[in-house]
């Protein structure tokens, strides 16, 4: 449907887009809008809205970094190695949240303050396993289930042991497209078995 000029009208929104190649002009607007005061705006009116429309659950403006507003704060980290990890997690939460991310992202937007949230790594691991490699993509990769086994187990154990964290999310539950850094296949057959996952998981 063509729109005249008449019923032209600016509409706001959120997007995240996964699993695209962007069109350079589509960063540079995103990049232009991200440090918008009238966007960030938009984001709290949002997170209020829906704090009101919903008052049991917890709302999030961003995720990972650049908060606006949230009920959670959220990191993204995806080094695959504990032994840097966990150290960069193991002071507390406000200084966490104060210094600078790997990517060099700050979690919190210019003027934001830290009032005491929870503090989670929602995304982390990104361990890719499949028999195609040349098609296939992860931020690392694993050669066979028991490194896969193994590197998700020394990863969770690094994350569970920083008391900065309130929880976290691994990255992923399973494969999708090209993205083989699931847990289970895209099928949803384990890629180690389920009993080890829970023990990693669970910390025992």
């Amino acid at each position: 449907m063509r729109v005249g000029p008449q019923r032209r009208v600016r509409l706001d929104a959120v997007v995240r887009k996964h699993q695209k190649v962007e069109d350079p002009r589509y960063l540079y607007w995103a990049d232009r809008l991200a440090s918008s005061e009238q966007q960030r705006e938009y984001v709290r009116a949002i997170y209020h809205l829906t704090r009101a429309l919903d008052p049991t659950r917890p709302v999030i403006g961003n995720d990972g970094w650049e908060s606006v507003i949230a009920d959670i704060i959220g990191v993204h980290d995806y080094d695959d190695d504990p032994a840097r990890l966990a150290p960069r997690y193991a002071a507390g939460a406000s200084d966490i949240v104060a210094a600078a991310r790997p990517a060099k992202r700050d979690l919190l937007t210019p003027g934001q303050r830290y009032d005491g949230q929870p503090l989670m790594l929602t995304e982390f691991g990104g361990i890719a396993l499949s028999t195609d490699r040349d098609a296939t993509w992860g931020y690392v990769r694993a050669g066979d289930s028991a490194e896969l086994a193994k590197r998700y187990a020394d990863l969770v154990a690094a994350v569970r042991g920083a008391g900065a964290f309130a929880g976290f999310c691994y990255t992923q539950f399973a494969d999708t497209y090209q993205e083989t850094n699931g847990l289970l296949y895209a099928d949803r057959t384990p890629k180690f078995p389920l009993e080890e996952m829970s023990r990693a998981t669970r910390g025992r």
